[in-house]
């Protein structure tokens, strides 16, 4: 589905240039599968994905909050391994530093990592690329459902986050035979 809408908007089916981030979510008392997110002090799940330039989804994990975003990443790629053969390229912001995170994406894709920078510590600033992650993670948000992590399984959230990242590729395919 995400290769015919790239197809559609006029790029090649696979992408060879993929941004990866994590979002971390608050579990409800229900939620089976539990962990602690230090850096952001939560509690609940995290949200592992990579996209391509358009914020079209390539790989997808979830996993428990303490599970680190280098080991969330790698799991995305691992689970998505084929359908990213073409990538040469990681963007990944300060989080995901570090040459056993570099080799591990060599290994599993051939690909390098970029990290990109803030210039200035604690001040706001847009990093160029970077923004197309976070824009796939508000439309996610859009989502009653995802809000917040209300699934006793993990495999669950996981499949509530594809049908959202569906939806939205079948309401662009809406616009383009418009």
């Amino acid at each position: 589905m995400v290769g015919a809408a790239r197809v559609s908007s006029g790029r090649s089916e696979h992408t060879t240039f993929v941004i990866v981030e994590r979002f971390s979510v608050k579990n409800t008392d229900t939620a089976e599968h539990k962990g602690y997110d230090a850096g952001k002090k939560v509690s609940g799940i995290k949200r592992h994905i990579a996209v391509d330039t358009q914020g079209l989804p390539h790989a997808i994990a979830v996993t428990t909050a303490e599970v680190t975003d280098r080991k969330g990443a790698l799991e995305a790629f691992s689970l998505h391994k084929t359908s990213l053969s073409g990538v040469v390229n990681v963007l990944a912001d300060g989080g995901y530093t570090g040459q056993p995170f570099a080799d591990g994406v060599r290994e599993l894709l051939g690909a390098s990592v970029q990290i990109a920078k803030r210039n200035e510590l604690h001040t706001f600033a847009v990093i160029p690329q970077r923004w197309v992650v976070e824009r796939s993670f508000a439309w996610l948000e859009k989502c009653r459902r995802l809000w917040k992590n209300c699934e006793r399984q993990l495999n669950t959230s996981l499949q509530f986050v594809n049908l959202a990242f569906l939806v939205l590729l079948l309401r662009r395919g809406e616009k383009d035979i418009e």
